[in-house]
């Protein structure tokens, strides 16, 4: 098992690795993670012993001590609200000038640094915790589920990051890994990732377009390939808009449900973290039906709540044309069209809402079937 060399425009190669020594390939979600190796040249998910290679990006501090991460943690979720965090991906490298980007989206009690550009803290489990501090556990978690696949220590690691993350939230990103006692050997943006994924380096030639929708962030990148060689030629996003805006309009559509039926209006962490849980398995479950409901239980009182698509759709359109304004601002400073893109690779758990792949297929001018790929 090797490291596969990638070279970025404008950086250098990476160093060769010492005979024997392990490096493994993390993709560090919004949602969701995941930790792979290369084998005989082509990325391999690691699995539990269960055969499950995602990893929920959840983390959990339970009243009775200790540290859970995964499913473990969103398990939690319903019990302990107040000591679970999840979607910490959207908090590395902010700091107090950053909160209004994400006022309203994290259901957290938010401590701002004591600097406008020290990062800020959520209070998770009655202790202040900062994001470094949270990634690092989901880091862990990967790093101890690799040792255990393959019987080796490992202490290199190449993570993906969002073409749009800035030098706050990459240097946030090492430094967790550092905590989790990982060696960045690089950070990779995730469109390049990606091609690589598809193996668009390996025959492949033209224009593509990575249209990267996640729990958190969206990247839209353009791609030159000539001769397995690719080059990025323009790439924009924005680190604050994903499938987490899609749960939260459900979840708001419900709590306001439960106040026009009497049920009550008080809205506090807790609740929002539960109707948030409901609100992503509703949309998930959107992806291949026409409608969907759900039971949701507060302060005792339940709930029950229906969606159809056509609502769904109409609740997220305003993001969706987000991500297609983007995309087209991307397109215009490379001065390309869409004539000349010869495919698009749809990246992120998020791609798999059908009004997502829709706009997409619209834009590009083709048809977009089957699944996006997960976060």
């Amino acid at each position: 098992m090797s490291l596969l060399e990638i070279h970025e425009p404008g950086e250098t190669p990476l160093p060769h690795a010492g005979e024997g020594s392990l490096a493994v390939g993390i993709d560090l979600g919004t949602t969701n993670s995941v930790v792979a190796i290369a084998r005989e040249g082509k990325p391999a998910a690691l699995h539990d012993e269960t055969g499950k290679a995602l990893v929920p990006s959840v983390v959990a501090y339970p009243a009775a001590g200790g540290v859970l991460v995964g499913d473990e943690a969103r398990a939690l979720m319903a019990e302990q609200p107040r000591n679970v965090v999840a979607s910490i991906k959207r908090l590395m490298g902010r700091g107090a000038a950053d909160l209004h980007a994400v006022a309203g989206v994290l259901p957290y009690e938010i401590e701002p640094g004591s600097g406008e550009t020290d990062m800020v803290k959520l209070r998770i489990g009655g202790k202040a915790r900062s994001p470094v501090e949270i990634s690092a556990e989901i880091l862990k978690a990967l790093k101890t589920r690799a040792e255990a696949a393959l019987e080796k220590p490992v202490e290199r690691a190449v993570i993906t990051v969002p073409a749009y993350f800035d030098d706050a939230a990459r240097t946030a990103t090492r430094d967790a890994a550092r905590v989790a006692g990982l060696e960045v050997l690089r950070l990779v943006n995730e469109p390049t990732a990606a091609a690589l994924a598809y193996g668009l380096d390996k025959g492949s030639e033209g224009l593509y377009a990575v249209y990267d929708l996640g729990g958190g962030t969206f990247d839209f990148s353009l791609l030159r390939l000539e001769k397995g060689v690719f080059q990025v030629l323009a790439t924009g996003g924005d680190t604050a808009l994903g499938g987490d805006d899609f749960d939260r309009a459900i979840a708001e559509r419900m709590l306001d449900e439960r106040k026009t039926d009497g049920l009550g209006d008080t809205v506090d962490e807790g609740a929002v973290k539960n109707a948030l849980a409901l609100a992503r398995h509703m949309k998930e479950q959107l992806s291949d039906r026409e409608q969907t409901s759900g039971r949701l239980e507060l302060g005792g009182m339940p709930s029950f709540h229906a969606l159809a698509r056509p609502e769904f759709d109409a609740m997220i359109a305003a993001y969706v044309k987000r991500t297609i304004d983007i995309a087209r601002r991307v397109l215009d400073d490379a001065e390309m069209t869409v004539d000349e893109v010869h495919g698009v690779v749809l990246v992120g758990g998020s791609t798999r809402v059908p009004l997502v792949r829709a706009a997409v297929g619209d834009m590009i001018g083709m048809a977009i079937a089957g699944r996006g790929a997960d976060e």
